[in-house]
């Protein structure tokens, strides 16, 4: 599957992240956080914690990381990697693309670099 609407640019918060949901091209349904950091820059990452099945777009964006509300673990968003415990294990990032005042994510697509 190609990229997709996810939401409004609009719809994403000036720091922080709106959880949505993509379609993969298996068709299964995939939980996307949509998150703008500190300098503005918008990335697509999996909306949920690699340590439990928490919803990172609940968390706090700060510089480009997002921190896990529950039990704080934080993750880069640029690669997924996860910077405190309790997480050791990254989290997926997708390519996120803008188009006029529409997010576009392909959650089969390897990030752009």
């Amino acid at each position: 599957m190609s990229a997709q609407r996810v939401c409004a640019l609009a719809d994403v918060p000036q720091v922080g992240a709106v959880r949505v949901s993509a379609t993969s091209a298996d068709g299964a349904e995939v939980p996307v956080a949509v998150v703008r950091d500190e300098d503005g820059a918008l990335h697509a990452v999996s909306d949920l914690c690699s340590h439990q099945d928490i919803a990172l777009s609940e968390g706090d964006v700060e510089g480009c990381e997002i921190e896990c509300w529950l039990h704080g673990s934080r993750f880069d968003l640029r690669t997924g990697e996860p910077s405190s415990l309790p997480a050791t294990a990254p989290i997926p990032v997708y390519r996120l693309t803008v188009s006029g005042d529409d997010v576009l994510v392909d959650v089969d697509a390897e990030p752009a670099a």
